[in-house]
């Protein structure tokens, strides 16, 4: 039986990762690209998109390559361990803006994001591994997996409560504010991630393959399971991915600023905040909840019901100042089936990898966790990337203020731009939880 302190330990993995580097990536990054760094919408999509290409091939390599390692401290927690400090590290650097040209810029952007990336793949996938070897019990399993989600949700609460607070503090330009939440964040998350490498043990030992091989990768697109559950990996980051990165021009255009009510500021952060917090106390009920449905899968489908509801029901709400509360009830809401799945997600992973190590003699549990990895960046860039495309084509467009800086258009924020903004964070998602119900259904693994 693990202890609290290792729960705890696990818990302060995805905390990094999740509640820190990949929450400010997803709600800010869209909006840092095109209105502080200067990026045009159609150089920020491309930039996610690219990244989302390296992704595709770095994150089944590194599951590969994580599975075969031995050493004194374990199979995957080294990867924590001596990549915490580059984790923070390139994060921090991220959110600079450079005195460079624009070309100079873009090289920078491009740079900074497919390394940030690779040492994102280099200590999540094997992060992600762990569940597979700290314990074989199944309902362990669930409770790791409820405090890695509440962990990530935790933090990511404080993360983006913080946001605006630590704004004001810092002051000065955007570019210093931004420079600023990247240095403290990345170090908090390089901080959290050697934790998490120090205080979980490695119990069970994978059943390692001989030798490199391509009949791993031929074994995983044969297995039914992992097809199914990496499309509904994929289609939740793509719910999420959706929703965070359209919310900061939501804010900054349809509600045309942040919401003042008394010292509370409201800006797309705080907006947010209130998912985290549902996320984080339906993540903890989630093990509960799945025993009461009476298996995984049962309730990984009622809770992607009520996102689709709750989406469509965001749709009809009026685009003005005056409905923030009822679009607050209604995040809440929607969050509380994303708080019952996201740890469901994981143990499924596992779930997967002990069938492909009963199906095929030898362990691939890192290679599977790393295509839930890719899933995670999958879905939540180019979900981010179609943000900004999308925006584009319905009208958005810069242009080059006095100072040389370039910034959205103003003139070009017209009905149609408010429109698909508000779509995005509503019906987009809708259409993405219909996929995820009808993948739920036809996954064949009953626990």
């Amino acid at each position: 039986m693990a202890s609290i302190k290792e729960k705890i330990g696990y818990a302060l993995g995805d905390a990094a990762a999740g509640g820190i580097t990949w929450k400010i990536m997803s709600i800010a990054f869209p909006l840092f690209f095109t209105n502080v760094f200067g990026l045009s919408f159609a150089d920020a999509a491309t930039l996610m998109l690219v990244a989302r290409l390296f992704d595709v091939v770095t994150d089944p390599l590194m599951g590969s390559l994580a599975d075969r390692v031995q050493s004194r401290w374990g199979t995957y927690r080294p990867f924590l361990i001596f990549g915490a400090i580059p984790f923070g590290l390139i994060f921090a650097l991220l959110l600079q803006t450079p005195d460079l040209s624009m070309t100079g810029r873009r090289v920078y952007a491009y740079t900074l994001y497919l390394l940030m990336m690779a040492v994102y793949t280099m200590v999540n996938v094997p992060y992600g591994s762990l569940l597979g070897v700290m314990t074989d019990d199944e309902n362990e399993k669930n409770v790791f997996s409820s405090f890695r989600m509440v962990g990530a949700y935790a933090m990511g609460f404080v993360t983006l409560a913080a946001f605006p607070y630590v704004q004001k503090l810092v002051g000065g330009t955007p570019q210093h504010q931004y420079s600023m939440i990247g240095i403290i964040f990345g170090a908090l998350a390089a901080v959290m991630t050697l934790a998490s490498g120090l205080l979980t043990k490695e119990r069970l030992k994978p059943v390692r393959a001989e030798k490199y091989s391509g009949k791993q990768f031929v074994d995983l697109v044969k297995n039914r399971p992992w097809l199914f559950l990496t499309g509904i990996g994929i289609c939740t980051n793509f719910f999420n991915g959706f929703r965070y990165a359209v919310a900061g021009y939501m804010f900054t255009y349809c509600m045309e600023g942040d919401i003042n009510v008394g010292y509370f500021i409201i800006n797309y952060t705080m907006f947010m905040t209130f998912g985290e917090v549902t996320c984080m106390v339906f993540g903890a009920v989630s093990p509960w909840f799945t025993r009461v449905m009476g298996s995984k899968k049962k309730a990984f489908l009622a809770a992607a019901v009520v996102c689709l509801v709750f989406s469509v029901a965001f749709y009809f709400v009026p685009m003005e100042k005056s409905s923030i509360w009822i679009m607050i009830v209604l995040v809440i809401l929607t969050s509380m089936g994303i708080g019952i799945y996201s740890p469901l997600l994981w143990s499924m992973y596992s779930d997967v990898a002990d069938y492909a190590t009963e199906k095929n003699g030898t362990s691939s549990t890192g290679l599977i966790f790393s295509s839930g990895t890719m899933a995670q960046k999958l879905g939540t860039a180019i979900s981010g990337a179609l943000v900004a495309l999308f925006l584009g084509m319905s009208g958005a467009s810069m242009i080059t203020d006095k100072m040389g800086n370039t910034v959205v258009d103003p003139a070009s924020i017209t009905p149609s731009v408010l429109d698909m903004i508000w779509a995005q964070f509503s019906l987009f998602p809708a259409a993405i939880a219909v996929i995820m119900i009808v993948l739920i259904i036809g996954y064949p693994i009953k626990k």
